[in-house]
């Protein structure tokens, strides 16, 4: 299955961990996440203010809910932000090789990191 906008619920939904669930409204709940992180980047981006304890947190629970494919969804949703999401997904030892979302084949070791967050990483 591709991930796409159109498909994107539906993609989550087939990789999300129900047995940990209780319901559509927490599933929903975990969509949201992308959102938190999306606004995390930006006030990193335009204010300096690198929450990364919240941002790893944030991340964390989007790979229980969704396994390994997680890094797809991130990526996709977060398609401005991949220079923070490479070191972070390195990090967590989630990142593949090749990352696919529509027509994108993205290799990661083409993908630039931030260094200020890689450094941050090291501190933990």
């Amino acid at each position: 299955m591709e991930l796409n906008e159109e498909n994107f619920n539906i993609y989550a939904a087939k990789f999300y961990d129900m047995a940990r669930s209780s319901g559509v409204d927490e599933f929903n709940d975990d969509l949201k996440r992308f959102q938190y992180l999306k606004r995390l980047f930006k006030r990193y981006e335009e204010d300096d203010d690198l929450r990364i304890r919240l941002i790893l947190n944030h991340m964390i629970i989007l790979y229980n809910c969704f396994g390994p494919v997680a890094t797809h969804m991130l990526f996709f949703k977060l398609k401005e932000y991949h220079i923070y999401l490479k070191p972070i997904c390195q990090f967590l030892n989630y990142l593949p090789d090749r990352i696919e979302y529509e027509d994108v084949r993205l290799d990661s070791k083409a993908i630039p990191i931030d260094v200020e967050i890689a450094k941050e990483l090291t501190r933990i």
